[in-house]
């Protein structure tokens, strides 16, 4: 099978849920139209939105990244986005990537409406992070005021600036040490741990986190405890 077949309706009581019914290959030659299909949406002011996969038989890095680019910005807007009628074949990637933490799922069109106009609680990621970053804007914001009161000002910001880069460059061996802990550890129990001062507040997206996984080798549960496994019994 080639090519994507996509096409937007209404759903719900008031038709306040588009519905993104898709078909064929979610990859990076048929992305594109499923992204202009959901950025014209957004553009509009939708933000209930359910992406029906039931006849799509795969999806590739380029297809799930466009869900998950995309949902931090429909929360914030009080929405979401819901995905239905994954075949099992497409619904164990989802799970094997974890993006079930991210992401709700439902078996049909009409839970996810349900799910919709009870106004259901949305994932916790968006809220906790938001008010995790609010207390870490605050600690900051403070120490760049004592930073100021202080004649060692202008080493204190070296120092910020050499820890800055080796954040960005150890970043890996963080992911590593965190794993060696920890190998049942989520991709999203990942991003939050790297994001706290053990780590130096490293801060990284879930979809980047996922492709330095994907990188590393390490990107689903099964690799990881591999990972930890031939670490453990080194030698």
């Amino acid at each position: 099978m080639e090519g994507i077949q996509v096409s937007v309706s209404k759903a719900g009581v008031k038709d306040h849920i588009s519905v993104i019914k898709v078909g064929g290959y979610i990859d990076t030659t048929t992305s594109a139209e499923l992204e202009r299909a959901l950025g014209a949406l957004l553009k509009a002011g939708n933000y209930n939105i359910i992406i029906d996969l039931g006849n799509v038989d795969y999806i590739s890095s380029a297809g799930w990244g466009i869900f998950i680019s995309e949902i931090k910005g429909i929360r914030e807007k009080g929405g979401d986005l819901k995905l239905v009628n994954m075949i099992p074949d497409v619904y164990e990637v989802f799970e094997l990537l974890e993006f079930h933490y991210i992401l709700k799922a439902f078996n049909n069109l009409e839970e996810a409406v349900r799910d919709f106009e009870l106004n259901s609680p949305l994932p916790a990621e968006s809220t906790v992070e938001q008010e995790e970053g609010r207390k870490e804007t605050a600690k900051v914001s403070a120490k760049a005021k004592e930073s100021v009161t202080t004649p060692e000002s202008t080493s204190e910001e070296a120092t910020s600036v050499e820890a800055q880069a080796e954040k960005i460059t150890s970043i890996e061996e963080k992911i590593r040490k965190l794993i060696l802990e920890n190998p049942d550890i989520g991709i999203l129990q990942l991003k939050k741990t790297l994001n706290t001062e053990r780590y130096g507040f490293t801060k990284i997206g879930i979809l980047e986190l996922w492709k330095l996984l994907r990188k590393m080798g390490l990107a689903t549960k099964k690799q990881r405890v591999t990972f930890f496994k031939k670490q453990a019994f080194k030698g």
